[in-house]
């Protein structure tokens, strides 16, 4: 089964955070993980402070086949211009 790389919700109500994962779909959304990839926090005052990926280890990931998800891929997007 693919590896899938998605978004997990961390931190308190009405403030959210979240980890970049790399996670088996059949996996809870905030259960156990392979590896973190890197983190989003979308209430950040700066660009750099919400988004920072290890794009190394998101490029292995996605070498070995894993399925990036349609949030996190919009999120690498952002993170390229």
């Amino acid at each position: 089964m693919a590896v899938t790389i998605r978004l997990s919700r961390q931190g308190a109500k009405k403030n959210p955070q979240y980890l970049i994962i790399a996670v088996d779909p059949m996996k809870k959304r905030d259960g156990a993980y392979l590896e973190k990839l890197g983190h989003y926090y979308p209430k950040a005052k700066t660009a750099k402070e919400k988004i920072q990926i290890n794009m190394d280890k998101f490029n292995a990931w996605t070498l070995k086949g894993a399925q990036v998800s349609q949030t996190v891929g919009q999120l690498v997007k952002t993170l390229a211009k």
